[in-house]
């Protein structure tokens, strides 16, 4: 009997709302007529890439796995480094169970992956909008040295800013190397693929643009191209192909900076430059929610007085809060922790600003995607969720699940192929699968 295989194409923030467009498209199409189907796939908190595909790939919450947010968070500093080696995670990934079960496996462009255990490895470990001509500097120590050899001499410059004059494309990376890994290392059996350019999109131009429409449509030809070489290099007949996404997004009008509060109350001050010269309290933005980190978490009394300020802002509506959560909610109602000790969010959606030296209220504009017209980074429930698709003889035709999470995925894909994993927040979607898988 053959083994199984899968192959899972991440579409970052592919929405819910796009399962109709994408209907009516070859691949995409092919995969939901005869496939299984989650409606809606609820992401972790905070919604953010990073946390979302972790949870995805430990069946784990943020407050097991350890990834918070993408950025590690510093008061008064942007850019800061992002969590993108496998040694900040603190639980094992499901690629790691499935070589330790003697699949061969692959992870393209996958964040916080760098330096995992897997046989194929090139994470996604660049920084962001990094402009310069040696991209290979982040590869090297953290992927796997043959697929470095073998890839980056023909498609490295991809990556390259060519001298500042333009940024590289991550996903033209992924689409060149990935058929060739297919036809290489003749189709591994566990394999992930991670596409960017749609929440490029959104973050650029909203939830909803024709442009939206076009980038989906091109990530169906993507995924057309890795059907087709597996018809030729692979086992199309016993692969099992998921088509899923980390989160969704929302539209935002104004981008809110709560540190102005907090030097009103005297609270925080900024020196002549406009940059952060002390703290009691600080708020990061986590995109559509704000992280609020005391200056000292063991002072009681301040604790009280920003937890003060905090529910006073909120009843006051000046400035649209609808949600405050203190450390301790925050775990126990979202199963997250981490650099804060309060976590704020508007009633209608809101980005809040990484500058402390920004006005109190802004308009959204292009450019860091925390602040951009689409955001993301809220409560799990609110406006659009992401969805979840697969075909192959795993699943079972027309099966549909309204609402799940992004944590029941990893189990569900585990069952497939005959592991369990431990100590992990998801559940298997049996209802998905036939029978015999």
């Amino acid at each position: 009997m053959a083994r199984p295989k899968l192959l899972v194409f991440m579409i970052d923030a592919l929405c819910e709302s796009d399962v109709a467009d994408m209907r009516r498209m070859p691949n995409f199409g092919w995969m939901l007529s005869g496939g299984a189907l989650v409606r809606e796939v609820l992401p972790v908190y905070p919604s953010f890439t990073y946390p979302c595909h972790v949870s995805i790939m430990t069946g784990c919450y943020p407050d097991k796995h350890g990834i918070p947010h993408n950025e590690q968070v510093k008061a008064g500093v942007h850019p800061v480094p992002w969590y993108t080696r496998r040694s900040y995670i603190k639980k094992k990934l499901f690629a790691e169970y499935a070589k330790e079960a003697g699949y061969t496996t692959c992870l393209l462009n996958w964040p916080v992956s760098a330096g995992a255990d897997v046989d194929i490895n090139l994470p996604m470990c660049m920084p962001m909008h990094y402009k310069g001509n040696n991209p290979r500097q982040f590869y090297e120590g953290v992927s796997t040295p043959d697929a470095l050899e073998r890839y980056f001499w023909k498609y490295g410059y991809l990556l390259c800013g060519l001298n500042g004059l333009i940024n590289g494309s991550l996903d033209a990376f992924t689409d060149a190397v990935a058929p060739d890994i297919i036809r290489d290392y003749g189709q591994p059996d566990v394999m992930f693929v991670k596409m960017c350019d749609l929440d490029t999109v959104r973050h650029r131009l909203g939830v909803q643009s024709e442009t939206a429409v076009e980038q989906l449509q091109k990530h169906d030809c993507e995924l057309g191209v890795l059907m087709e070489s597996i018809r030729r290099y692979g086992d199309f007949e016993h692969t099992n192909f998921v088509v899923m996404g980390d989160h969704g997004q929302t539209d935002v009008a104004r981008v809110l900076n709560f540190n102005r509060v907090f030097q009103e109350a005297g609270l925080q001050a900024l020196d002549e430059n406009g940059k952060l010269a002390s703290f009691d309290a600080y708020c990061h933005s986590t995109g559509a929610c704000g992280w609020i980190e005391l200056r000292d978490p063991q002072d009681e009394a301040l604790r009280e007085r920003v937890y003060r300020l905090l529910i006073e802002a909120k009843e006051s509506g000046r400035y649209g809060l609808g949600y405050v959560f203190t450390r301790a909610e925050a775990k126990e109602q979202l199963h997250l922790t981490g650099p804060f000790d309060f976590i704020i969010e508007g009633d209608e959606p809101v980005s809040f600003s990484y500058d402390p030296a920004a006005p109190l209220f802004t308009a959204t504009a292009p450019g860091d995607y925390k602040t951009a017209p689409g955001t993301h980074g809220g409560l799990p429930w609110r406006d659009h969720r992401t969805t979840f698709f697969a075909r192959g003889p795993a699943f079972k035709p027309g099966a549909v699940v309204e609402r799940a999470c992004l944590v029941d995925e990893a189990p569900t894909l585990a069952r497939i192929l005959g592991f369990e994993m431990e100590d992990i927040d998801g559940r298997c979607l049996g209802e998905l699968l036939n029978a015999r898988a």
